[in-house]
């Protein structure tokens, strides 16, 4: 797994970290009992701060990602894909109705919206 963050990304740091963690849970990347880097270890080979690195494991331990033995490492949890799945599509939804109902404010048509989602969908 390899993990990259963008200073230009306006998401902080430990969120991202946290994001591509449950990207490669869900794409198989990683799998249940896996190892993940030590925290020190990943804060060194991003050029982080340990506390930033520790953020994102404490949250991916505390919503049942991983589990962290002490003196061992944090390992990924069992996982069931299709329930992460189904929590992403969720919290997808929910971000897109409220950038639906943003761009109803403003007076977009559904055209305009479908256009400007394909457009930054190419550029992603």
């Amino acid at each position: 797994m390899n993990i990259l963050i963008s200073k230009l990304n306006p998401k902080p740091i430990y969120e991202q970290i946290k994001e591509q963690i449950i990207q490669a849970i869900l794409n198989g990347d990683v799998n249940e009992g896996d190892l993940l880097p030590s925290v020190r270890g990943l804060a060194k080979d991003l050029k982080i701060s340990v506390i930033t690195t520790k953020r994102a494991y404490e949250d991916l331990e505390r919503e049942g990602y991983v589990t962290s033995v002490v003196g061992k490492g944090t390992y990924i949890a069992q996982q069931d894909r299709d329930f992460i799945r189904r929590k992403y599509l969720k919290r997808m939804e929910e971000l897109t109705k409220k950038l639906l109902e943003e761009n109803q404010m403003l007076g977009l048509s559904l055209e305009e919206i479908k256009e400007m989602v394909e457009r930054i969908f190419k550029e992603v």
